[in-house]
């Protein structure tokens, strides 16, 4: 039985051409609309580039002795605006406070003093108990019946009982080990503060 020879002499090239280069092309095509979704999903949402941005805040309206909550990278962040009675408080606790120098690294190198702040009024503070992580209650009221006589204002965590004073510094013998955290923050102006940037820079 003798082979089979194929003549290509009535093949039309150039539709062969077309038709190669088009499927060539739809195969690019293909890939590349398959790798977008993994290239995509290799870079950060929206939501996470918000929830690590900085937050602008207007403290402009908060009244001396009011808190007001704003979230920062997902955390609740407290805004207390303290009375002159509330700061004259914070001299008298040092004695009973675990670390009333901020000795240990749980603000920036500008709020490491007493108000633990920038701007003595003004406190910014993560709310977040350094025991387990629950968010402390603002309590400023002074010698209420539940928390005793020697009350002076502070916050307390309800889920086991740690107790921070104004400037969200520790009382000895609690749970929680540290102070509050302070987050980096600068103001723009007198009403104006940004969380999640230092002070200093523009």
């Amino acid at each position: 039985m003798s082979g089979a020879s194929f003549d290509d002499s009535g093949v039309d090239k150039d539709r062969r051409r077309f038709l190669t280069t088009g499927v060539s092309v739809v195969g690019a095509v293909g890939v590349a609309a398959a790798a977008v979704p993994f290239v995509s999903s290799m870079q950060p949402s929206e939501k996470a580039k918000t929830a690590g941005a900085p937050v602008e805040v207007d403290i402009s309206k908060l009244l001396p002795g009011m808190k007001m909550d704003v979230k920062w990278r997902g955390k609740p962040v407290y805004i207390i605006r303290r009375t002159s009675e509330m700061l004259a408080e914070l001299d008298k606790l040092a004695d009973v406070l675990a670390d009333p120098e901020s000795t240990s690294e749980q603000q920036p190198d500008y709020a490491r003093n007493h108000y633990r702040s920038i701007n003595p009024e003004f406190l910014i503070m993560v709310a977040h108990c350094t025991h387990l992580g629950c968010s402390p209650k603002f309590r400023p009221e002074q010698a209420p019946e539940d928390l005793g006589a020697d009350w002076k204002g502070g916050f307390y965590c309800p889920c086991h009982g740690s107790r921070f004073d104004l400037a969200g510094r520790v009382y000895s013998g609690q749970p929680a080990p540290a102070n509050m955290p302070v987050p980096p923050h600068r103001y723009v102006s007198d009403n104006v503060i940004v969380i999640g940037e230092e002070e200093g820079t523009a």
